[in-house]
């Protein structure tokens, strides 16, 4: 009777044990719309360096969409354990709702930014249009593709990066500043949801003058459709454009997933990953692998967003939120 009462114990014991004390093998990264190939060469780098190091073999899953879309679906249920996206406030988002630690960005080097980017321009091979820097983009004869900044991080950026031009230009007069990017909106001939679905309108539509997006896209574009096909032009004046990493720690931790989602977001960091971030048209911050493809990297001045509009913080409250300048330069158009 003894022996059957310890046998129960332990078995009760077993079946009671938390699911976190398995590890997983396996996680879910989402992250934005246009990192699909740079995220397939960081996995297939990853996944056999990891099992060389722990003899574990790994699945890196991915979803991509704009991460305004993914931070919601998390919030909804969307089991990933980490995200890499292309905007903090989003993050952010995470972090106000209980699935991502407060101190998420000391967690990692570089306010947990592994790469950077900025927004710049392709055009058409030629440059017919003669586009060189953000007033051409007021043109009455220019057409510009860009996705909906109300959807779409990376459109953010665009939006932005052309509101500090334009403080530049004006002298801080912010009424001239909304009408010259409020001109810009109304070039639009079409607002797509994310930046993948605005390279789709430019490139295979063959809608627009110009294309703005971040930097590493036009660099992809023009690799994948021919570089004979497009002109990238770097404006003189853009914004920096971080892409902030993190652990989902409420999904981690209940997954059990919180050493290998690390070390995957450690990996975005070693000499390895920043090359493959380079590859991929990203700037990146090992010193090393910067130097090895200063010459892809033309030179430009970047304004941050702490300098011109003192913090995300503030951009959501007098740009983002609703009712807020976005809301009312994009409802003119």
């Amino acid at each position: 009777m003894k022996r059957i009462l310890l046998a129960g114990v332990a078995a009760a014991l077993l079946f009671s044990a938390p699911a976190q004390a398995q590890q997983a093998n396996s996680i879910l990264n989402a992250s934005y719309d246009i990192a699909r190939e740079l995220f397939a060469s960081v996995n297939a780098a990853f996944i056999p360096a990891y099992k060389e190091q722990s003899g574990q073999d790994v699945t890196v899953d991915q979803s991509h969409a704009g991460t305004s879309r993914q931070a919601r679906a998390i919030a909804e249920g969307l089991e990933a354990d980490v995200v890499t996206f292309n905007q903090v406030t989003d993050i952010d988002f995470l972090v106000q709702n209980g699935f991502v630690s407060d101190d998420w960005q000391s967690e990692f080097a570089n306010q947990a930014s592994p790469f950077f980017s900025l927004p710049s321009f392709l055009v058409r091979e030629g440059n017919p249009k003669g586009i060189a820097d953000w007033d051409d983009l007021a043109r009455d004869d220019v057409q510009v593709v860009f996705p909906n900044p109300k959807t779409s991080g990376n459109a953010r950026y665009t939006y932005l990066a052309a509101y500090a031009y334009g403080l530049e230009a004006f002298d801080g007069d912010a009424e001239q500043t909304q009408a010259f990017v409020k001109k810009i909106f109304d070039n639009v001939p079409v607002f797509d949801t994310g930046g993948r679905a605005a390279t789709t309108t430019f490139v295979e539509r063959q809608i627009g003058d110009v294309l703005i997006t971040f930097e590493a896209e036009t660099k992809g574009i023009a690799k994948e459709f021919g570089e004979d096909q497009f002109d990238l032009v770097t404006p003189s004046v853009s914004l920096l454009a971080e892409f902030p990493v993190a652990i989902v720690d409420r999904v981690a931790d209940a997954r059990g997933s919180q050493e290998l989602s690390k070390a995957y977001l450690d990996f975005l960091y070693t000499e390895e990953g920043q090359r493959i971030a380079a590859e991929h048209g990203h700037r990146v911050h090992e010193e090393a692998v910067s130097v090895e493809f200063a010459d892809n990297f033309p030179d430009v001045r970047l304004v941050t967003v702490e300098d011109v509009f003192g913090g995300w913080d503030q951009i959501q409250e007098e740009h983002f939120a609703s009712g807020a300048i976005l809301d009312q330069l994009y409802g003119q158009r």
